[in-house]
């Protein structure tokens, strides 16, 4: 198990991606990865609504930046995919269970040479009554919130190194 330790500590955000289109097969195992999250009860509510259409990728990050503060941005950095992590609102742990998916996504991506960033803002984006149609004209109903978005594409440079963990953040109970 040691090599998946290593996996998981030389994950990085990527921030700059490359314009090159991603695959859809790779796309596909990333939202499979997803999927397979844990879930509470094993519920299995999130979705996942892959964006590729450039269009909607610009609306998506008008808005974005819009409640970032940031107007005229990209907050996606040029990735070209936009993985939307979404939840039912009345699911107790619809957070939680969102964020697992994310991080599943996130780890798949780095197994297959593909970069990736959780940006946040989607809880914000799908309250508006435009998104929520959005979501409604592809065929998903009412009640669902943003948990977030997962950017992939293929970075646009160096991986960054193994960063040192911040040291007093474990304690025992013994």
């Amino acid at each position: 198990m040691e090599n998946v330790l290593d996996f998981i500590k030389t994950r990085r955000s990527v921030r700059r991606y490359k314009k090159d289109p991603v695959p859809e097969e790779l796309i596909n195992q990333v939202i499979e990865a997803g999927l397979y999250a844990a879930t509470g009860h094993n519920r299995q509510t999130p979705i996942i609504v892959a964006v590729t259409n450039p269009d909607v990728h610009a609306r998506l990050a008008k808005v974005n930046a819009k409640y970032l503060g940031k107007e005229g941005i990209d907050p996606f950095y040029g990735a070209p995919v936009i993985l939307i992590v979404l939840n039912k609102t009345e699911m107790n742990n619809c957070r939680e269970d969102g964020s697992l998916v994310l991080g599943n996504m996130m780890l798949m991506a780095h197994g297959l040479g593909l970069g990736s960033c959780w940006i946040n803002r989607a809880k914000e984006t799908f309250a508006e009554p435009e998104w929520q149609q959005f979501l409604r004209e592809n065929g998903i109903p009412d009640g669902y919130e943003g948990i977030g978005h997962l950017i992939l594409g293929y970075p646009d440079g160096p991986e960054s190194g193994l960063l040192p963990r911040k040291p007093g953040r474990v304690y025992w109970v013994r």
